[in-house]
């Protein structure tokens, strides 16, 4: 009988799926002989354990040196208490830099003009990055050319540009002018209110401007931040490195008598054009604050 003959298989091809599983299990493979070389190796010194995975840090197990009382931490003051303290001196100093400054500039006030309330909301726009003596200048063809709120707030905003061009930042300061007019007129009569959040409602008027009619105008506490006052409060050590207005605002408020707030301001302008100067070195010879200023000290 003649031997049957068993036929041959055709080989199996390899589908994508079995490729793929075999691709994972050497991946898994020499991943998991990474991980035994890492383990074998010993660690270096002063580096963190696990630098470079996301693992947690080794706690630093080196224990603090004890006081001889045996405390280990250092007692501190409260911060409150050293904050009144804190206060409680910058009152003390602001005192005698009311009462020295009142003897040295008995007479100051503000230095632009003005003889009516809406005036000096108008004036104290326009000094905005320009010089008050600028102003007062300017203001006086400003005025004749229209001289109530009714005949600025009906003013075409370009002549009011026109006019106020030397003052600097023309278009906006007279876009405000004009609009502020308008909500004196519409809202108010034609009247400068004394309340100080709808003196900041009016357009183009800042925390300044309101706290210079509130104290000029209506004889009411205020605090006008100006540049002046920002830098020479900073220099006597009233504040301590606050460059912005309302912060330098509100920290004068806690070490100014209410009833000195206005004064002391116009004063501290007399005082910063004539010895603290900006843009010169500061007169601190002929100061007559230099032995309590810190700039001195």
């Amino acid at each position: 009988m003649q031997e049957r003959k068993t036929p041959e298989m055709p080989e199996r091809k390899i589908t994508g799926n079995k490729r793929t599983e075999n691709k994972r299990a050497k991946g898994e493979i020499a991943k998991e002989k990474m991980i035994n070389r890492e383990a074998k190796k010993p660690p270096l010194k002063g580096v963190r354990e696990g630098a470079g995975r996301k693992t947690k840090a080794v706690k630093n197990t080196k224990k603090k040196p004890v006081s001889k009382t045996g405390n280990t931490r250092t007692k501190r003051k409260p911060a409150g208490k050293t904050a009144l303290k804190n206060i409680a001196e910058k009152k003390k100093l602001a005192l005698s830099v009311i009462e020295r400054l009142k003897r040295e500039y008995p007479d100051a006030g503000c230095s632009l003009d003005y003889n009516e309330a809406w005036k000096l909301l108008v004036s104290v726009r326009l000094a905005a990055q320009c010089t008050d003596a600028r102003v007062n200048v300017v203001v006086v063809g400003l005025y004749e050319k229209f001289p109530d709120v009714a005949a600025l707030a009906a003013a075409p905003v370009e002549e009011i540009e026109e006019i106020v061009r030397p003052c600097g930042l023309g278009h906006s300061k007279a876009r405000d002018i004009s609009a502020c007019m308008k909500v004196l007129l519409e809202k108010y009569g034609g009247r400068v209110p004394d309340d100080f959040d709808a003196l900041l409602d009016l357009p183009g008027v800042g925390r300044k401007s309101a706290n210079l009619i509130m104290g000029d105008v209506f004889g009411k506490p205020a605090i006008v931040t100006d540049t002046h006052c920002i830098r020479l409060v900073n220099r006597m050590g009233l504040v301590d490195g606050v460059k912005e207005p309302k912060k330098v605002e509100m920290a004068l408020w806690k070490i100014i008598p209410e009833e000195e707030g206005n004064d002391f301001c116009h004063r501290l302008v007399e005082h910063g054009r004539a010895v603290c100067t900006a843009r010169t070195n500061p007169y601190c010879d002929k100061c007559c604050l230099n032995d309590i200023c810190k700039r001195r000290i």
